[in-house]
């Protein structure tokens, strides 16, 4: 169903490129709950109930709330109080399961993960808390776009020069290196 590209390096970045080719005003990929779920299980976050049409429309605002803090946290400009506020409530969703401490048979003190009332809002939680991880990291690591033309993925740079161009080398680089492979040799008859 989805076109779906596991290579921003982060699970934040990878929501963000559920929304493809924005140079050219975008082609969504979270078309619909099916969408959504399948997204869910690609990424390993389970959700044991079926999304719903607002479960899809809140991850396309968490996304874009992401997308906008990492562009102003790379240029080091001041991430919106409306993106920080997003990310924050949906990291902290009362919908998140956590660990918790009760009271056991003759007052033994067990740990116990509750369970959450949504899982998806729970597994959109994850992605939030990822994002928020990803924003304070300081220094900011290198958020990248690639540079093949028609792509525009972004993607975490970690290579030690902090230099990476494309967002797959076995996709986008090596398109890039046959195209500029075919225009020398065409340039050069």
């Amino acid at each position: 169903m989805g076109d779906w590209v596991h290579d921003g390096g982060r699970l934040c970045l990878d929501l963000v490129n559920t929304l493809r080719d924005r140079y050219r005003g975008g082609r969504e990929l979270l078309v619909a709950p099916d969408a959504l779920a399948e997204w869910l299980r690609e990424v390993g976050l389970r959700a044991e109930s079926s999304p719903a049409e607002a479960h899809v429309a809140a991850a396309r605002e968490l996304r874009e709330a992401i997308d906008r803090a990492v562009n102003a946290r790379a240029q080091g400009a001041v991430i919106a109080a409306s993106d920080v506020e997003l990310i924050n409530a949906v990291a902290r969703g009362e919908n998140r399961a956590a660990v918790q401490l009760r009271l056991g048979a003759g007052g033994v003190v067990e740990a116990f993960r509750s369970e959450p009332q949504d899982p998806v809002r729970a597994a959109l939680a994850e992605v939030a808390v990822d994002a928020i991880e990803l924003l304070a990291t300081d220094p900011f690591p290198r958020v990248a776009v690639c540079a093949f033309h028609l792509c525009g993925l972004r993607f975490l740079d970690t290579s030690p020069a902090r230099n990476r161009q494309w967002c797959s080398m076995t996709r986008c680089g090596n398109r890039a290196k046959a195209r500029q492979h075919y225009a020398r040799r065409k340039g050069g008859s």
